[in-house]
């Protein structure tokens, strides 16, 4: 993706228009950018999951999402500028900035946002028992 005219880059559009990402907006992560920086870096990095698909843009700087695989284990995967990445709903995942400290994200959702994480454990959750059914279905 184009992350340097992500307001005009028609594969973007594409995007959001296949998947029905009707809303949007942008999180710059900086400490002199954030509020609460100390705080929200903190509750990022807390393993979560969430009830619906969290679905970020880089548009600038670059960080890490850490997910767990089938068997419960980490996986790092190294975003920068111009990469998108879905998490489906139940995944647990964490996030954190690399010794840049900076990134700047898009968020996409379907329909209105929805910002709640539920720390782990959420295993009594559908969104989670949906997941872990899919992985099973997977392997």
């Amino acid at each position: 993706l184009d992350a340097d005219n992500y307001e005009t880059d028609p594969c973007l559009k594409k995007i959001r228009e296949a998947e029905n990402y009707s809303w949007m907006d942008i999180i710059t992560i900086q400490k002199d950018k954030l509020p609460n920086y100390e705080e929200k870096i903190k509750t990022f990095y807390e393993e979560h999951l969430h009830l619906d698909d969290e679905i970020r843009y880089i548009l600038d700087g670059s960080g890490y999402f850490d997910v767990r695989d089938k068997d419960d284990k980490w996986i790092r995967i190294f975003m920068e500028k111009g990469d998108m990445i879905t998490l489906p709903a139940g995944i647990y995942h964490r996030f954190t900035l690399d010794e840049n400290n900076y990134v700047k994200a898009m968020r996409l959702f379907v329909g209105e946002p929805v910002w709640t994480a539920y720390n782990r454990p959420a295993d009594h959750f559908p969104a989670r028992e949906q997941y872990l059914k899919f992985l099973a279905e997977a392997a």
